[in-house]
């Protein structure tokens, strides 16, 4: 786990810490055993922090304490992480719970733990944002900041990959709400038209809809039970849309922290270029200027070659030219 990798680090700079802080975890006895497995478990391997041996910085450095800080938000915040998918997964419980017939007072409990689990769900997605886009203002430079890039990067993915998760539960029980109202609105009217069974499910006079329909009724009681839970089907899938809405506000929250890293990343990478570009033509400057110094090198030694050889043939001429006078003096 993160955390004991954190522990390992901090007892090789000297052990004067605790243990980790992290957020409390929750107390799921309050909503029986039906607890699902979180389909997210499996995949917090694969986000965990990368191990510190693994990196090259030396935590003992002057920034080491800044950074200590920082592994220990990102592990808080992986726990955070597991706690809102642990949620999701009660919320689809509890949603699945309300679709089986249940007396009142257990229909009743059943929506207030959903109703208060949706609420804490929602603090503590913002809670999340806020703190994932504190990393990331935060950044860095050198080996330091890149950590902190990848890090933040991994849990922004993985927060972003919770949000989708919850959508898709959310979407599944707005749609299993629908067809649980369309079959009580057949209750009441088995020969019901297209048009009134989606009179009855996607509008909010849909019961008027429904109150004609149980004036026919010969089945009175069953009827009246249908269209109460009709009514509450209603009040349910406004919930979740309103959870949706949240959550597509969110998602696109994180998709602009997404877009303004990738940006910054664009413009490194363009910045890179820039220099990759402006170091191979000084290069190509460089190995110029070498093939110039090399040939006018090459040409001084020629013309000094060239000048040594006039030099001698000028005085062998010269030689040769005193001998001669020298001989005719002579015979003289």
């Amino acid at each position: 786990m993160a955390r004991d990798r954190l522990a390992a680090m901090r007892a090789q700079q000297g052990g004067g810490y605790n243990d980790t802080p992290s957020y409390p975890s929750q107390d799921n006895s309050g909503y029986g055993g039906g607890r699902r497995a979180n389909p997210y478990a499996q995949q917090d391997d694969r986000y965990e922090m990368t191990d510190v041996q693994d990196s090259t910085v030396p935590l003992t450095s002057a920034g080491g304490d800044d950074m200590s800080a920082f592994y220990s938000e990102i592990s808080s915040i992986q726990d955070s992480l597991r706690t809102f998918n642990d949620n999701v997964s009660r919320i689809s419980d509890l949603h699945s719970r309300s679709l089986n017939n249940m007396d009142e007072a257990a229909a009743e409990r059943n929506a207030q733990q959903l109703e208060g689990l949706v609420e804490e769900t929602s603090t503590l997605s913002t809670q999340l944002k806020n703190r994932i886009k504190t990393l990331q203002k935060k950044g860095g430079s050198g080996r330091d900041g890149q950590i902190r890039k990848q890090q933040t990067g991994l849990v922004k993915q993985k927060f972003v990959e919770a949000i989708q998760n919850y959508q898709q539960v959310e979407q599944q029980y707005r749609t299993k709400y629908k067809q649980r109202m369309e079959r009580q609105f057949k209750i009441v009217k088995p020969d019901a038209t297209a048009e009134e069974v989606k009179a009855v499910v996607d509008n909010d006079q849909g019961g008027q809809v429904f109150a004609q329909a149980l004036q026919s009724s010969n089945r009175y009681g069953e009827s009246r039970a249908a269209y109460r839970e009709v009514q509450e089907r209603h009040e349910d899938i406004k919930k979740i849309e309103r959870t949706l809405g949240e959550l597509a506000q969110l998602f696109n929250d994180m998709s602009i922290l997404v877009e303004q890293q990738d940006e910054t990343i664009d413009v490194i990478q363009t910045a890179a270029l820039s220099v990759e570009k402006d170091t191979e033509v000084g290069l190509k400057y460089t190995d110029k200027a070498v093939s110039s110094a090399r040939a006018a090198r090459k040409k001084r030694w020629i013309c000094f070659i060239i000048i040594i050889i006039i030099l001698v043939i000028i005085g062998v001429v010269v030689a040769v030219e005193v001998v001669q006078n020298n001989n005719k003096k002579t015979g003289n």
